[in-house]
């Protein structure tokens, strides 16, 4: 396989595929709502920089960890350099089809995204249109989404596999893109011999960066995987490149831990990150929510063991903290739009 490295807070897994781990307001687990914003983005660091601190069997899994509070959200951001397909797992349970984690990609059902068709994934793919947030939530309690579909939770974290088109769609797709830019030349000449000048270019966001549509070592840790909250407004788009365009085998891997703030500091002696944000607060200073339409996209269809996923709240009780829905006005439509590498490991 491939390598996986960590630029800054992104993970770039080969293809040219790039995952940014978005910290977000966690909504109500009742109604349906628009995307909540990103509000940075959680640190990742490499597991084996810390081989004295962190438990063994996480250095035996390898990959990447970062820091994530009780009932923290968070959204994965994605942007790739070419088109990729991407499994994503919550504890070895697929977040699109909510079958068991696989080397291989399956097509009915969908166990997986295309990239850069997908901009985000804010959650389990449980509904029409819609996906419920995920939330993290510590493994023994049956709360996460793989205690739920599996009855076991033994892995926990999230996990990540690329797969590359083949080559020949991949150079049908660069000429189609070289054709595309020749194209936009030709009318930014054109443009620009009659108006004297081009005009200022735009930049339509694929993932907003703030405001987005996210000792000895022990012999154990608080293990943390991600349930589901409220339902967000959602699509997980269907694959549309022919039958045999992906690669057999995946390019890259990497398996992420969730850790505990406590133990991050243990862990890394970093300082945690600041609780996260009151959602009330977040509304009151009239910042932004997101619509993301895309009228040419197809959505997949829910699976059962997804759809039957509870969230957190069965599980931990009431969330007592206020909530003020968004104005109208708040709530912005969105069209379409190096570092070291990470061990791998047993997983």
């Amino acid at each position: 396989m491939g390598t996986v490295r960590i630029d800054g807070n992104s993970l770039v897994l080969p293809g040219g595929v790039r995952v940014r781990f978005m910290r977000t307001l966690r909504l109500p687990e009742t109604g349906t709502h628009p995307l909540p914003p990103g509000l940075g983005e959680f640190p990742v660091r490499r597991v084996e920089d810390y081989p004295q601190t962190v438990p063994a069997q996480w250095r035996a899994r390898g990959g990447v960890m970062l820091p994530v509070y009780l009932r923290e959200a968070m959204w994965l951001s994605f942007g790739a350099t070419q088109p990729a397909a991407l499994q994503v797992g919550v504890g070895k349970v697929c977040a699109v089809s909510g079958r068991p984690w696989s080397s291989r990609l399956a097509h009915r059902p969908q166990n997986y995204v295309v990239l850069p068709r997908q901009p985000w994934l804010d959650g389990i793919n449980s509904g029409s249109g819609t996906v419920r947030q995920f939330v993290a939530v510590p493994l023994g309690l049956g709360a996460t989404v793989e205690g739920q579909v599996t009855g076991e939770e033994v892995w926990g974290g999230v996990q990540l596999q690329t797969f590359p088109l083949k080559e020949a769609p991949l150079a049908a797709w660069r000429e189609k893109e070289r054709r595309k830019r020749e194209r936009a030349r030709q009318t930014a000449k054109t443009m620009s011999a009659g108006a004297g000048a081009p005009p200022a270019p735009g930049a339509m966001p694929a993932a907003p960066p703030m405001a987005a549509a996210p000792g000895a070592a022990p012999r154990s840790a608080p293990a943390m995987g991600l349930g589901v909250g409220g339902s967000l407004r959602q699509e997980v788009y269907r694959d549309e490149w022919p039958a045999g365009s992906w690669g057999e085998e995946p390019a890259g891997r990497v398996f992420v831990h969730l850790v505990t703030p406590p133990q991050w500091r243990r862990i890394t002696g970093e300082a945690p990150l600041p609780s996260p944000v009151d959602r009330a607060a977040y509304t009151n200073a009239g910042l932004p929510w997101f619509d993301y339409y895309d009228q040419d996209g197809e959505d997949l269809a829910p699976t059962d063991s997804l759809g039957r996923v509870e969230p957190v709240g069965e599980w931990l009780g009431d969330d007592h903290a206020p909530w003020q829905a968004p104005a109208p006005h708040q709530v912005k439509p969105l069209g379409d739009a190096p570092g070291k590498p990470v061990e791998d490991g047993d997983w």
